[in-house]
């Protein structure tokens, strides 16, 4: 049997922080292999050495070719991988989250899962659509009203500064050519927005699912945390594309690319993070990404104890 050559597993302690890490790394139309501890990407310019421990996300775009030497390397150094659309306009698949510990995730699930806590979440969410308001005393009824209120207003001052007529939100999810001109490009807008978010989301370790204004889809979380920015992207986006006469035929994939661009520069990706912070509270937690606590067993009793020890001798 051929013995693997290039340097051993890093252990733990040598993995870099996540916050000195390179965050998200996106290629397409390349072949990635690996060399010792780094990744080569290789074009039809050259190749390039990258060490794979800095790397937090990988975003394998069009045309991307993967090794499975190369996988196992980013197995070793936690890095995540999310295959996606050009410009992440698309996820179609993801590998094993960034955080190896399940704080982030257990945050999530205990936010979520009291009523009180949830609500918090939610107010937060909505006041991040409304900078200048106090919702704190609004019930989940009035901050929905509101919204849609907002929104409505967002369509009529778009559509009266890029000129397009504006009838209202109509469209069907199974057939997107019958939909108005406008109306297909805030769909195509709003997926690519979805495929950015889910990328992050599932990148952090987050669950997609577990939503706290919308509910009962897999991907609830991701529809949640994609509304606080639809005003300002997609939105904005599909008005824009529309606005330039665009042909029908090509609305989808003239939105799409416009999209790609909105995304190219990460911006976006650095806010969407530090909202989570902000509506997790948990600075800590989104700090430690990637790093691993000690293991621990859960007790009924409210505390931790030790994993790996065999407790029959204290019975």
């Amino acid at each position: 049997m051929k013995k693997h050559t290039g340097a051993k597993k890093a252990e733990l302690i040598e993995l870099p922080r996540v916050s000195d890490r390179v965050s998200f790394l996106y290629v397409e139309h390349a072949k990635i292999n690996r060399q010792d501890s780094a990744i080569t990407v290789t074009e039809r310019r050259g190749i390039v050495r990258i060490p794979a421990a800095m790397v937090s996300v990988l975003m394998l775009g069009p045309g991307t070719e993967i090794t499975h030497r190369a996988m196992e390397l980013i197995g070793d150094t936690g890095t995540s991988v999310v295959w996606v659309g050009e410009r992440d306009v698309r996820l179609y698949a993801h590998g094993r989250a960034l955080n190896r510990s399940s704080k982030l995730v257990e945050r999530q699930a205990e936010l979520v899962s009291n009523r009180r806590s949830r609500l918090a979440v939610a107010r937060k969410m909505y006041q991040l659509r409304f900078p200048k308001e106090d919702v704190s005393g609004l019930t989940m009824q009035q901050l929905r009203g509101r919204e849609g209120a907002r929104v409505r207003q967002v369509y009529r001052t778009y559509a009266k500064k890029y000129g397009v007529k504006w009838t209202g939100r109509e469209y069907d999810p199974t057939n997107f050519e019958s939909g108005t001109a406008i109306n297909q490009a805030l769909s195509a807008a709003n997926v690519s927005l979805y495929g950015l978010v889910y990328s992050v989301i599932v990148a952090l370790g987050l669950s997609p699912g577990l939503g706290f204004i919308h509910t009962g889809h897999e991907l609830a979380f991701v529809y949640d945390v994609a509304d606080l920015y639809k005003a300002e992207v997609s939105i904005r986006t599909a008005f824009e594309v529309v606005s330039e006469a665009t042909p029908e035929g090509e609305i989808g994939q003239k939105t799409r690319l416009r999209m790609r661009d909105a995304f190219v520069d990460g911006r976006l990706i650095k806010t969407i993070v530090r909202d989570l912070k902000y509506l997790f509270d948990s600075d800590d937690d989104f700090d430690e990404v990637g790093e691993v606590d000690i293991f621990h067993l859960w007790d009924d009793r409210g505390e931790l104890v030790r994993h790996g020890v065999n407790y029959s001798y204290f019975d």
